[in-house]
This record gives C-alpha cells, structure tokens and sequence, in this order.
C-alpha cells in the first residue's frame, strides 16, 4: 500500500476518494503523493477513452486487441483460455496506463433473451467460476486488477436498473453467487462491482448483506467494492452496506453527504477509513503507460484463442473439413462483413478485423480450390431480399460445398436491452432453405452472443459450426476450423432449446411491476431440461470433433465422509489430434431438497494425439455433493448414495459409478416451528416422541382406540403440521417442557 498517514487527511479529502473524479478516475487528494486510478472497460478488450469526460461514446476509443467475449470463451470449457486471455489484457491495460480493468463478467445465463449474454459465460456456476477465476489470476498476474461483475442476480436487461430479483437463499447460494464466491476466495480480485438491479428489495449496492455479511464476513473478500456506473441511489447507505468507491463522478454531491453523516454522527468515520484504506489499495497497482501495445501479438493470440471456442454442432458425412472439395460457395453477409462482438459498453475499437471470406480464400488457393460469393442478405434488412436470394442459389449451385454465415446482427443483440425471440431472421431462413436446395453439401456457419433456436431448417443442413462471437480474429479462426487446421474443440455452455417456451424461466421473464420472480429455483439451464426430461435442440456439453474419443475404466473412491476422487482414461480413437472435455456429473436424491438430475462438479480439457490413452484424475470436494440448507444456513452433504457420472454432454451418459457418503453427522437442530416430521425424522427425538406415544396409546379407552384404527395414516397426514399447532390436537400427551428438552438435546446433538 502506498505510503499513506489517513490521519493527514481530512474528512472532506477521504469522501472525495470514494466517488470518481469523473468517468474513468479517482480523484487524488492535493498533496498526498497519491497517484489517480484508472478504471476501463472491459472484459474482452479495451474500451480507452482519451476524454475522460465522456459519458456515452461506444465508437471512438483508443484501438485495442478486440478478444473474444465471454460467450466464445464458455465454449472453450478451457481455463487455459481463458487465463491467456486475462494475460493479454493486462498487458495492453499496463500499455495504456490502466490500472482496474472492468471484468470479467460473470452472472448466469437465465433466460436467452438476456441481451447481455455475450459478456457471460454459461448457465453453470462451475464452469462460470472457474473461467473466471483464470481470467482474474492472468490479467492480475501481469500487474492491472479485475473488476469481476455484476454482483449479483443481475441476468437481465429490461429495467435493470430498478428490478428486484427475487430470488430464494438457497437459489443464490447454489446458483447466483458460487462463481463469484470461487473468483473471490481462489483469485482474490482487486475489486468486485455491485450491480445496478435490487435483490429481494434491496439495491445491489445498498445490500449489506451481500456487500458484507457474505462478501466480506463468509467470503473473506479484502478488495475495493465499486459500483456499477450510476448505481448508487443512496451514498449514505451503500457505504454503510459495504460499497467503497461510488462511480463515476458527481462533481462532489455525494462526498458532502458523507462528511456531513459523519460530522452529525450519524455515520461511524471508521466506516469511511476503512473504505478509503480499500482504495489506497488500489494504488498500488498503478504504473505509467508503458505505450508498448503489441498489435501482431495480440492479434496472432486472439486467433489463436477464438479456435478454441468454436463449437461443431452437426457434421452430417464428414463434409467438414473442406480438404477434398474443388469448389466453395461462400454464403452471407457476415462473410464479408464479420460479426464479432456486442453492443454497449464492452464494445471495442479493434486494431484489425479478419474477414471469413479473406480466410477462407487464403486456405481454398493454398489446397487449389475456387472461391465464390453471394451476398445472400443484408445484416440491416435493406435491399431486394428476393434478388440476392436468387444470386446466392445461382453460385451455391455451382459448388461442391456452400458455407452460409447467418447470424445476428449488432442492433439484435447489446447491453441496455434484451432480445424478443431467440429465433434466426426470417430472410436467412429462407436463404438457409434455398441454398439447401441448390447445393450439393450446405454448411451454417453460425455468428451471435445469444443462444438461437435451430428449428425449421436445421434438418435441412449437413453441418452447423457455432461461431458465437469470437473477437476480431474470428473470421480467420472459423476458417482454420472449416479446413481443419484446428480441429474444433467446443462445447455448449448453455443450452440450445428447441422452442423459447421450453426455457424455465419464460413466464418469469422479465418480470413486471418492478419484480422478476426467479420462479425456477435452482432448476436453471439443463438442471431443468434433465430433471424434466425436456428434449432440447442441443444439449448443454455438446461439441463434435472432426476425430473421436472413447471413454473407460471409471473408478470412484471416496476419500471422506464428502469428498471423492474421479479416474477416467480417456483414448484418442481417431486419426487426427484433438482436445476433449472430460466432463464429470453428481446425480443423487440425498438430502432434504429436490436435486436436479445431474450437475456438472468437476471438468478438464486435454489433448491427445491419435491412439493415445490418458488417465484424467479429479477430486471432488465437498461443495460437489452439497446443498444448501436453509434452515440451517449452511450448505449440508446428505448422507446418501451419490452417482458420479461421466457426461458426453448433461443430457448423455458415458459412464457412470455409485458411492455412498456419510455425509453430514451434525443433526439439524428442532424447534416448534419444526413440523411433526421433521421431529420424527430425527434420529433422537424421533424415537423418544414414538415412544411416548405408544405409552399414550396403551392407556387409551377402548372407543378412542377403535377411532384411531380407523385413521391408520393420522402420523403421514400430520407430517406437515408444525408441532407447536401439534401440541394443540394431542392434550397433554407432548408436554412442552419435554419438546424443550429435545430441541435442546437437537442443539447440541
């Protein structure tokens, strides 16, 4: 920490260091030898802004290597990417003299439609978490912090920010936070930012219960909270919560309301220093601009990266790789004029932009094929659909293999709003189908930050390459893919539905009168489609190789009361090099709560060549077997039989073993609120209680007996009765001084 007595300063100087200076900065008191923070978007690239007034231009930063964004990334299911990625961007950040870069992103994908999605990784909070933390560990090992967002619940764009997620303890617990409390307590990032939506009520950045109790107090989180840009609706009490640095700046109005709290004694000044100490911290990390942006490099590491990340849907008779064509017709608008990032705020300047069809022409030239094009349609809608329609099936006609790149376009998908349909346009379906017809073999190239259904033509297509969004060098990674230069590794983060109707969150979406009800619970993603036995277009997991894998010799040891080790050898059956994803579910009913069918606890990426065997081994904690209790406000392992599971995706099971965990030994302690089956239930006063009825029924009169044996099911049908309204139908049988005395031993038990 930068040498710095915070007796020296007053009250004013130590307000004015928790709001920015302006847009992109804090503000150094006079005279305190304390240099300024910078603080720039985003996750995938960076947003430098030369003015650091400017409030609103998405177009007109300083040229920066444009990665790919989070949503190609979850597809790489690889942290190595991911770490690599965080690398690069903290040594363009160390160019630019940046010191906090704002990311990764990293909240769930609930619903599609969400409009942000490109800037997350999946629907898991497993794979979210770990991507995360490697992005954090590379970019902070190069010297820059992260700014992991947005905390929390905040996986829309409609109202966002005034919507309450309402959202139940154990969903949070279990879904919402994991990956956020993964990055904190294995990553340590600098500083994590507060989101602009309220939880159950409460604003992000006025929840002291997530800034403090769970952040600071469960999480141990010692970094800088910040805001999200313009969400602080209460200085007073978002620094009383937790929020140490309100950005960005307001020419001073809050810092006066904080001296003034302080100065009326109202607010604790210790409050205000610890806060500040937070954000001297962050100093720290401040270096001059080195100016040394390495363009080449970067470039050369995000095509690199983006192959990696595309994922092959389908790949009917082999018609990828493109090796043994003779002619390719390349199909669309996105041919020529990429799709590679989102819309708002992580919007990037790029130094350069590979053009698929530049790409592809290179490869086909070297192998002696010729190239075609056919506009197809336009990415705005503009123009004689019909014409350019015919033109594309005139020279898909005359190819061996027409490659169509259909997709999204930039206005269809942004931060500040989310989608209406998860539907491809219609002019490119009717592209799709006409070309289908005219050519030989059709290849779909597919370009978008939000998952799309594939119905109505998918049926009609030999292969689908799901490109996402894959940064400025996606045009020459995807061609690398077709041609197989890299064979393609990918796998779905997120699921693709067959219908938006089929999403579990649909008639919760986006929520009305100010509430979004989280009405799904736990079951989000393919934690529903599993459980309900939902058929889905593409399953979360799923990703072909252009060689193939076999998967043997599982074993499953336990190696405690809740811990386990995975051992899976994994074979390389085919003729090329490739990387595979060895993915490991927990299915078991154990415990008190519903479980999805399977979640994924544990995965790896590894490489092998042909004919090559490897033996992946993975430990599974104890959080892999665990829920949530509520009622005992800690996360429990049921005791139980556990099924470790080997997935080709969470829809298909490769292989699968059972162990049996003791799990859990505490008790979970009684009270009268308990129901009548929860006390009989436990293993203590469970017996006790049969047994003082059983007294009670010896004693019972003749006709009270022949009444009771005409209700043999009285135990089930009070089973859900609290005991304290129990007590009310049994007289004197359950004295209340004995319960006492259980639920005393439940406590210590």
């Amino acid at each position: 920490m930068p040498s710095l007595d915070l007796g020296s300063l007053s009250l004013e100087q130590k307000a004015s260091l928790l709001s920015g200076r302006d847009m992109w900065s804090t503000e150094p008191p006079p005279d305190a030898g304390l240099p300024e923070v910078l603080l720039y978007d985003g996750p995938h690239g960076l947003r430098y802004l030369e003015d650091r007034t400017d409030t609103a231009d998405i177009y007109g930063s300083v040229p920066a290597t444009c990665f790919p964004p989070a949503v190609a990334v979850g597809a790489s299911w690889d942290p190595e990417v991911a770490a690599a990625l965080g690398a690069a961007l903290g040594r363009e950040a160390r160019a630019l003299g940046v010191t906090v870069v704002l990311g990764p992103g990293v909240n769930i994908k609930r619903s599609p439609l969400c409009g942000r999605n490109f800037e997350y990784y999946s629907e898991d909070p497993l794979l979210s978490g770990v991507l995360g933390a490697a992005h954090v560990r590379g970019l902070q090992g190069e010297g820059p912090g992260a700014s992991v967002k947005h905390f929390a619940a905040n996986n829309q764009e409609t109202d966002r920010t005034r919507i309450s997620a309402d959202v139940d303890e154990r969903t949070l617990r279990e879904i919402y936070l994991p990956a956020f409390e993964r990055i904190v307590t294995e990553a340590r990032p600098a500083t994590v930012m507060a989101s602009y939506n309220k939880i159950n009520g409460v604003h992000a950045t006025e929840n002291r219960w997530l800034l403090t109790e769970v952040l600071r107090q469960e999480w141990g989180f010692a970094g800088a909270v910040i805001s999200d840009w313009g969400a602080v609706h209460d200085r007073v009490a978002a620094l009383a919560a937790g929020l140490d640095l309100g950005m960005p700046g307001d020419g001073g109005v809050t810092d006066a309301q904080i001296v003034a709290v302080v100065r009326a004694g109202e607010l604790d000044e210790a409050l205000v220093d610890r806060a500040v100490a937070r954000i001297v911290a962050l100093a720290d990390r401040v270096t001059p601009a080195t100016g040394d942006l390495d363009v080449d490099g970067g470039h050369a590491l995000a095509r690199t990266l983006a192959a990696d990340c595309v994922v092959l849907l389908k790949n009917d008779g082999d018609v990828l790789p493109l090796e043994d064509v003779t002619t390719v017709a390349v199909i669309g608008a996105f041919a020529t004029t990429p799709r590679f990032q989102g819309g708002g705020s992580s919007r990037v300047n790029p130094t350069r932009v590979d053009t698929p069809l530049d790409e592809i022409a290179k490869h086909a030239a070297d192998r002696g094929q010729s190239v075609t094009h056919a506009q197809g349609f336009t990415a705005d809608g503009s123009g004689d659909a019909g014409a350019l329609r015919e033109e594309a099936v005139r020279v898909a006609s005359n190819a061996r293999v027409a490659v169509v790149f259909a997709g999204l376009s930039d206005n269809q998908e942004s931060e500040g709003y989310d989608r209406e349909s998860i539907e491809l346009p219609a002019e490119q379906v009717e592209l799709i189908h006409a070309v289908a017809r005219a050519a030989l073999r059709t290849v779909v190239v597919l370009s978008h930050g939000g998952v799309m259904s594939l119905e109505g033509w998918h049926d009609e297509v030999d292969a689908i390459v799901d490109g996402t969004l894959l940064g400025q060098a996606g045009g020459g990674a995807l061609a690398d893919v077709l041609y197989g230069v890299v064979n393609p590794s990918g796998h779905l983060a997120e699921t693709i539905p067959l219908r938006l109707q089929d999403n579990p969150s649909y008639l919760n979406f986006p929520g009305e009168a100010g509430h979004v009800r989280y009405g799904e619970g736990v079951m989000v993603g393919y934690r529903y489609y599993t459980s309900a036995d939902r058929p889905v277009g593409y399953p979360f997991g799923h990703g072909l190789s252009y060689t193939t894998f076999s998967t043997d010799e599982l074993t499953v040891t336990p190696t405690g009361d809740d811990t386990a080790r995975v051992s899976v050898t994994v074979t390389n059956t085919g003729t090329r090099a490739g990387k595979h994803v060895v993915q490991v579910y927990v299915a078991t009913t154990a415990g008190k709560v519903r479980r999805p069918a399977r979640e994924l606890r544990a995965f790896t990426k590894i490489a092998l060549e042909p004919g090559e065997s490897r033996t992946v081994v993975l430990d599974l904690d104890r959080r892999s077997f665990a829920y949530y209790d509520i009622t005992a406000s800690r996360w429990v392992v049921g005791p139980g039989e556990y099924r470790v599971q080997i997935g080709a995706d969470a829809h298909h099971v490769l292989a699968e073993a059972a162990i049996s965990l003791t799990g859990d030994k505490g008790l979970t302690p009684l009270s009268m609120d308990s129901t009548f089956g929860d006390w009989l239930d436990h293993p203590i006063a469970g017996p006790a209680l049969m047994r003082r009825l059983s007294e009670r029924m010896r004693d019972m009169t003749e006709e009270d007996a022949k009444i009771a044996a005409q209700h043999p099911d009285w135990l089930k049908m009070a089973a859900g009765v609290p005991m304290s309204q129990m007590i009310t139908f049994t007289g004197d049988a359950l004295p209340a001084d004995w319960l006492e005395e259980l639920i005393e031993i439940s406590r210590s038990g």
